[in-house]
């Protein structure tokens, strides 16, 4: 059975809130996807039938390994779109999210896998995160960048959905997708950090630090 796309924006969802343990709530789905609890509980007993997710009333829901792929590849989808709007039409990265939203539903496989072609397969969406395989049921970490330790080394990722204040306030520490930084100190008691980007050192309190993304470097 075709994977609607409500189903497919829940399954999204349901992998990026899931904790540590794999397991989301559905509380925090509903509020995230702005639908009522009757609502989301509706589409995780259709979801939990097709063997997509396991969903345990009072316990949570955790991704199957099906659903992994699935919500993976939904991801790997948008992410493609995207990287379209960006590099082909000139969209901001800031607003390819919202946009992509609209239509990567309705795309075929075939075109997705032509679109994927003819930008040169990429590695990254604009915002910086990881453009998935087909079919699998993993993704690189991508840590807050308030998690690093000093020393370490990361290429930063901004999520569509940051507030565009603090959008404006990461371009002006040259903190944007594709940045690669350095830790170099982070102070105790949720300090901030000091990060050298570009050659100068910058501040940044760990507020912030933790609604920004990143991808550790060997």
């Amino acid at each position: 059975m075709p994977v609607s796309s409500m189903e497919q924006e829940t399954l999204k969802s349901v992998y990026r809130h899931a904790g540590p343990e794999g397991v989301a709530r559905p509380g925090d789905l509903a509020e995230a996807l702005a639908v009522s609890p009757a609502t989301i509980t509706a589409r995780l007993k259709k979801l939990d039938d097709q063997g997509l997710v396991e969903h345990r009333p009072y316990q949570g829901v955790t991704l199957t390994r099906k659903g992994r792929v699935a919500a993976i590849g939904a991801m790997r989808r948008h992410r493609i779109v995207e990287r379209f709007l960006a590099d082909m039409l000139g969209y901001a990265w800031n607003e390819a999210d919202r946009l992509a939203t609209a239509f990567e539903h309705e795309l075929p496989q075939e075109v997705e896998d032509r679109l994927f072609v003819a930008l040169d397969r990429p590695e990254s969406c604009p915002h910086g995160f990881p453009i998935p395989a087909k079919e699998t049921a993993e993704m690189p970490e991508m840590p807050p960048l308030y998690a690093l330790e000093p020393g370490d080394v990361a290429v930063v990722a901004v999520p569509g959905s940051t507030d565009p204040e603090i959008v404006a306030f990461l371009d002006t520490l040259g903190l944007r997708p594709g940045v690669r930084v350095e830790v170099k100190e982070k102070h105790p008691f949720d300090g901030p950090l000091v990060l050298r980007v570009a050659g100068k050192d910058r501040t940044l309190g760990a507020t912030v630090a933790n609604q920004v993304y990143v991808q550790k470097s060997a």
